[in-house]
């Protein structure tokens, strides 16, 4: 049986055959194809009368919804970040049509994207866009089909001089942008909501901090296993289309949140029994003593002050000093008797300019690190060096050697995973 998508594409196409979309909606061709413009367009969901254009309505998927998840165990994604779900047209009442255009089913996304051009967009989704199930691929495969295919102003027949699958990258690289608009981690963070093993939030809390940026309407919160904070779900109307339309957020439709008033647990990512995290009071919780051999295979670097006897905080992805946060997973490579260090943000190196410990795509080269014990080693000395001690979610540079008499002297101690 069709579904009511495979109808409504139906009716579209034979619109569009009889000439009644009319080419004042539609962008000059120039022969490189193009999605329809949509002037005086209607808001999704708010329509008292049927809509003819579906190239600037999505309908019946008139409630379009940006999901989040977070996956503490195991981890994926950076740990700074939440990851991407998906992009799904719901309809105005809380049901959905799904794997509306099986023609449209394709099974190589990552080629799709490459052919395009949109190298960044790969970049963004390889990194963002992960499953804890199976492979990447086969995750965005499942999202376009099952919800791509029933966006209808995403229908080829919505483009001029329609280019095959040029509305499969649309489509992602849509879900990816509103992704980046909607930086949750960040947003939470400010809120004091940070990941924890042992402290808990409520509701309200979660809620504020996020409905605040989101034209204080609320967003939907998932939980696993009862009170384990684990999925976003962000509502908005479209006034025109998905892919160029304007995104106005909305109210939670036809789904209640599976989280608790109060008891919300938003656990670290870790790659198995949770990443060593920081009290929010500045003060370091009790660090497990490390096990297996220093700065091998992964770990995290707990950072150490009076002299290498108290433990204060730990490195995060970029490669400073938190007090207040979730370490960072550190990887390592050894070669020679050295070894590189490299975190979700890219390779680690001491800056030749200032002498700063920094992680991510602006290290050119990964820097030689050696070992005593547990400590790491630069240039023949165990000692770092920082400003001051960062208190809350202020974070702090750590410097390679003594510095001055003013300093605080760190060390830096591997703990495996």
């Amino acid at each position: 049986m069709l579904s009511i998508r495979s109808i409504f594409h139906a009716l579209s196409v034979a619109q569009t055959a009889l000439g009644l979309f009319s080419p004042v909606h539609r962008l000059a061709s120039n022969g490189t194809g193009s999605s329809a413009v949509c002037p005086n367009a209607q808001l999704s969901c708010h329509n008292t009368t049927a809509v003819e254009d579906l190239c600037c309505f999505n309908s019946p998927g008139g409630s379009i919804l940006q999901t989040q998840f977070w996956d503490a165990n195991p981890a994926t994604g950076p740990e700074d970040s939440w990851t991407i779900h998906g992009l799904w047209p719901d309809n105005c009442d809380g049901t959905y049509e799904a794997n509306c255009d099986d023609t449209r089913a394709y099974t190589n996304i990552s080629a799709i994207i490459s052919a395009s051009g949109d190298s960044s967009l790969l970049d963004s989704m390889t990194k963002f866009w992960t499953s804890n199930t199976g492979s990447a691929e086969t995750f965005w495969e499942h999202e376009w089909s099952k919800h791509g295919t029933c966006i209808s102003t995403l229908n080829p027949e919505c483009y001029v001089d329609h280019r095959p699958t040029e509305e499969v990258v649309a489509y992602f690289r849509k879900t990816v942008d509103l992704f980046k608009a909607l930086p949750s981690y960040r947003w939470l963070e400010d809120a004091g909501v940070v990941p924890s093993e042992s402290t808990t939030y409520s509701t309200a809390e979660i809620q504020d901090a996020l409905s605040k940026h989101h034209g204080d309407v609320e967003v939907y919160l998932g939980c696993a296993d009862g009170s384990a904070l684990n999925e976003i779900w962000y509502f908005f109307n479209v006034r025109g289309s998905v892919q160029a339309g304007e995104f106005v957020p909305s109210e939670v439709v036809g789904v209640e949140s599976t989280c608790p008033e109060e008891g919300i647990k938003y656990l670290p990512k870790s790659s198995g029994g949770g990443s060593p995290t920081t009290t929010t009071s500045g003060t370091a919780t009790a660090t497990p003593t490390a096990t297996g051999a220093p700065f091998n295979g992964k770990g995290y670097m707990n950072v150490l002050t009076s002299g290498g006897g108290s433990n204060n905080g730990c490195i995060i992805s970029k490669g400073t000093w938190y007090t207040s946060g979730t370490c960072a997973t550190f990887s390592s490579s050894s070669s020679n008797g050295t070894f590189t260090l490299s975190s979700s943000k890219g390779d680690c190196g001491i800056s030749e300019d200032d002498g700063a410990l920094v992680c991510g795509a602006d290290v050119s080269s990964a820097s030689s690190f050696s070992s005593d014990g547990a400590s790491l080693v630069y240039d023949g000395t165990s000692t770092f060096h920082a400003d001051a001690v960062p208190s809350g979610s202020t974070q702090g540079v750590v410097y390679a050697g003594e510095g001055e008499d003013t300093s605080v002297k760190v060390t830096l101690e591997w703990q495996s995973t």
